[in-house]
């Protein structure tokens, strides 16, 4: 399965039923009087959030999409069947866009949860409605209204508590193998994650937090430089950022430089995001001997001015990750709470995940808009991800 994350789709309502123009022909009965029905209405257009599907990929085949009209009204006062309505399933995680008005129609963050995205016609009025003591044989009816059309677009962000934030080979993909059962390719070779994973990391039995690993963010990520931009978007729902380091980078590189550059990209890219809860973890601190290893992350730290929590760990052989893990969980169940006792900060984390979806959209939009102006060829216009990728929830 291809993982997509966009895709714009078109919804239609079903049209509403006309009424009925008829009269009551009956034996020994000539003047029966009006006897049409109404019509039905037309069927509605509902997203509904489904567990059971991780990619947006099958709206990329499938793009326009119409509910059942409703039928038209009969004698005898009949009123026409209404349309059923149409269901679309999308995964959770979803977050629906009016394309014309950019209006934010939703965001569909729990299994079973539904948006209308399109209201069905009203169904006409056959003449049995229009009749009264001065007219006794009404010719009116009214015509069913047409239904809402729309052009839509779906946003997918994967939900997670925690996402991790780092160059490419930074160690992510080998920090979430070691804490959860998920299994992203790891080698002993430069390479980067293409799509992004999700790991379910197990405290103890009762308690377990969600871990994001995205594509890793180059220089000049802000500005469209390599895949991580693509994916950057899928942070802005989570409660905590750890900015893994490489400590001893294959290239030789400064790993503060290397810190500092990611620090900017964030900001660049979401000021909102870069404000959000983020801890310092400093990998691979296993291949430098203990004097060296103060010195270099004594010089990351004083490089980025870090005043926030900074953990040494080494992802490969689970050094540190236990207690990391430990701290994670507990920050998790402190924000929890303080979001279940406090409807005021239960808003005020909507409303700032909101404003850093805002940002992301805003800045993803500046991007296409530069590649189009250069002719150059956009994500959306290339064949979806080659790889038969899907994003999996592993316990």
């Amino acid at each position: 399965m291809k993982f997509v994350d966009e895709a714009p789709i078109q919804v239609h309502a079903g049209k509403g039923g006309n009424g009925c123009l008829s009269f009551r022909r009956e034996k020994y009965i000539p003047k029966g009087g009006p006897d049409g029905g109404d019509g039905g209405d037309g069927g509605s257009v509902f997203l509904e959030a489904d567990n059971s599907i991780n990619t947006l990929v099958d709206f990329r085949y499938q793009r326009h999409y119409r509910a059942e009209n409703g039928e038209q009204g009969r004698g005898g006062n009949c009123t026409g069947r209404s349309g059923d309505d149409l269901i679309l399933k999308v995964p959770v995680g979803t977050t629906v866009i009016d394309q014309d008005t950019r209006e934010v129609l939703g965001d569909l963050t729990a299994a079973g949860q539904r948006l209308k995205v399109a209201q069905g016609g009203f169904h006409g009025l056959g003449n049995t409605r229009f009749k009264s003591s001065v007219n006794r044989a009404p010719r009116q009816t009214s015509p069913g209204s047409e239904g809402e059309e729309r052009n839509l677009s779906l946003e997918l962000k994967v939900l997670a508590d925690v996402g991790l934030l780092g160059l490419p080979n930074a160690g992510k993909s080998t920090l979430i193998r070691a804490v959860s059962s998920a299994r992203p390719k790891v080698a002993d070779y430069p390479f980067t994650t293409l799509v992004p994973n999700l790991g379910v990391v197990r405290v103890d039995a009762h308690r377990g937090f969600v871990v994001a690993d995205i594509p890793g963010l180059i220089p000049g990520a802000s500005a469209g430089a390599g895949l991580g931009i693509r994916f950057l978007k899928h942070l802005t729902r989570t409660r905590l950022l750890l900015h893994l380091v490489d400590m001893l980078p294959p290239d030789g590189s400064d790993p503060s430089a290397n810190a500092l550059a990611i620090e900017q990209e964030l900001q660049n890219f979401s000021a909102t995001l870069s404000q959000r809860d983020r801890w310092l973890v400093l990998n691979k601190i296993d291949l430098l001997p203990g004097d060296e290893a103060d010195e270099r992350c004594r010089a990351v730290i004083d490089t980025l001015h870090w005043h926030g929590p900074v953990f040494r760990i080494a992802a490969i052989s689970q050094i540190g990750t236990e207690s990391l893990c430990q701290e994670i969980m507990g920050f998790m169940e402190q924000r929890r709470t303080e979001e279940a006792d406090d409807p005021e900060a239960a808003a005020m984390e909507r409303q700032l995940q909101s404003r850093m979806q805002a940002e992301a959209r805003q800045k993803i939009e500046e991007i296409k808009a530069s590649r189009r102006k250069d002719d150059a060829p956009d994500d959306d216009d290339r064949p979806d991800d080659d790889d038969d990728v899907e994003i999996v929830y592993s316990h």
